[in-house]
């Protein structure tokens, strides 16, 4: 009789994962596929790691896909944002900041803040360069937005758009699992 109960609850708590799992995942791509409207004021640029003085290709792809936005919109400004961890002999916000200057973002564009060490902190942080009303894209890696845009929704950024960097295919699965976790604590602990 006790195995059939808890067969039952193992049941009952995979059933109710996977609902949350598919849920999570649409919300996810839905967000990563957003595009943001032209001419903004602000993009913010999430960090990731660097290792050493490289960026990552998660960062990379984050970066390229600033990039491309700011070279067709010349008047949206970038806040880089991400400090320095383990391994790391520069800031997040400093690689970022090297190769728009590199890709010929003039300084004047780039706003550096090199304190945060979470998504919360680099949204919490960046949002001090903002003034009310200006829009605002937050770009990171696909799989990242929509978590980084229900923390920029608690933190009041009033005009808020995504957009998506690929993910690097070797950490696909890793980082989309991961991110699944992420989200239930940013759901219930993340103010």
């Amino acid at each position: 009789m006790k195995k059939k109960k808890w067969k039952k609850w193992l049941l009952a708590c995979g059933s109710v994962l996977a609902l949350y799992i598919l849920i999570v995942h649409f919300f996810i791509y839905q967000a990563a596929k957003e595009q943001p409207p032209s001419d903004l004021d602000y993009l913010i640029v999430l960090g990731a790691r660097v290792r050493g003085e490289q960026m990552t290709l998660a960062l990379r792809f984050r970066v390229e896909a600033a990039l491309k936005y700011l070279e067709e919109n010349p008047d949206t400004k970038v806040i880089v944002s991400g400090g320095q961890g383990p391994g790391e002999d520069i800031t997040e916000a400093e690689a970022m900041e090297r190769f728009f200057l590199e890709n010929g973002v003039s300084q004047e564009r780039i706003i550096k803040e090199g304190l945060s060490t979470t998504t919360y902190e680099n949204l919490s942080y960046s949002k001090q360069f903002l003034e009310e009303g200006n829009s605002v894209a937050i770009v990171s890696n696909d799989f990242h937005l929509f978590r980084a845009s229900i923390i920029a929704e608690r933190l009041g950024f009033e005009e808020v758009y995504t957009l998506p960097g690929k993910t690097p295919r070797i950490a696909i699965f890793k980082l989309w699992t991961r991110e699944y976790f992420a989200v239930a604590k940013t759901w219930l602990v993340d103010r």
